[in-house]
């Protein structure tokens, strides 16, 4: 036994426990349960489609070049090419693939390309809050002013689109530490804020219960292109090396697990026509699969009542959480 009488003050100090979230215990990935997704498949894919508008001549905002003196109107002009061009391009790929998306949006694309929403829903796609703009952060919001933007938010969608959403992705992934907890009390199922499994995972808050569902900061076009200059060919082969590589992960081994695997795409980005042509090929090398019984193409949404349904059933363990 060690004795710490003697150690100086600032020693002991420097060896106390380091402060946590609280939201969940750490469990690693070689601890499983034995669920599988519907239809028997190991491996869950979504397409996180990220729809975002920015306020013209102030505000944050993803940078092609130098950021200028306001109006910036090279860099907001090339976010909107997204809006105009990228999305319908990138929704005509989703068409001809026939893959599900689940689709996260800035409300205020009510107000300026409110066609662009209404092909989403046309198609089936899911519709997750993603804020009222990501030219603004949430948490430089005091917990009124984010409680107000989250019921903004799922009263708006419903409005507009005739359900309220069940996710929600925080402009900037930017969250206070009450944000889980306002999240479950406006009435929000999961978040895609976390990026710390490859499967679900509950999380505990003052109210009721939130999932969180795996977003990928990697395998994600924003931080890949624009923070480390990725070219769209790279991003490609990112995507297929993910997908071979996570199919394999869970079917390997005595007891194969369910994993999940999102790809988050900004039009404005992948939906110019060199970076389309890499992420086409990418999106039907996974499509391809879908022969195989072994991927369950899905959305975010979908993940999360599998998994209420799986609790419900007794079929996950308390380590789950």
């Amino acid at each position: 036994m060690n004795d710490t009488r003697n150690v100086p003050a600032a020693a002991s100090r420097a060896h106390r426990l380091l402060a946590t979230h609280g939201r969940f215990a750490y469990r690693p990935i070689t601890d499983s349960d034995a669920f599988r997704w519907p239809g028997g498949s190991g491996l869950a894919v979504y397409l996180g489609f990220n729809l975002e508008h920015f306020a013209f001549g102030g505000g944050l905002g993803a940078a092609l070049g130098p950021v200028s003196p306001q109006p910036d109107v090279l860099n907001h002009s090339w976010r909107e090419y997204g809006n105009r061009v990228g999305a319908w391009r990138c929704i005509e790929l989703f068409d001809q693939l026939d893959l599900p998306v689940g689709t996260l949006i800035n409300t205020a694309l009510y107000d300026h390309c409110p066609e662009l929403i209404a092909a989403c829903v046309a198609r089936g796609d899911e519709l997750i809050g993603h804020g009222h703009t990501n030219a603004q952060r949430q948490s430089d919001l005091d917990e009124s002013g984010e409680r107000e933007l989250l019921l903004h938010c799922r009263e708006r969608i419903a409005a507009e689109s005739g359900m309220p959403p069940d996710g929600w992705l925080s402009p900037w992934i930017s969250e206070s530490h009450s944000t889980p907890d306002l999240l479950a009390e406006t009435g929000y199922r999961y978040t895609l804020n976390w990026c710390h499994d490859d499967r679900p995972v509950r999380m505990t808050t003052r109210g009721a219960p939130l999932w969180s569902i795996p977003y990928p900061q990697e395998l994600n076009d924003l931080p890949m292109m624009v923070g480390r200059h990725m070219d769209g060919r790279a991003f490609a082969d990112m995507i297929v090396d993910q997908f071979d590589e996570m199919l394999e992960q869970a079917n390997r081994g005595a007891q194969p697990q369910a994993l999940v695997m999102g790809v988050a795409l900004h039009p404005y980005l992948v939906g110019q026509p060199y970076r389309l042509r890499h992420l086409r090929r990418a999106l039907q090398h996974i499509a391809a699969a879908r022969s195989t019984g072994d991927v369950w193409f899905t959305t975010p949404g979908a993940i999360a009542r599998h998994m209420d349904q799986l609790e419900r059933d007794g079929a996950l363990r308390a380590a789950l959480a």
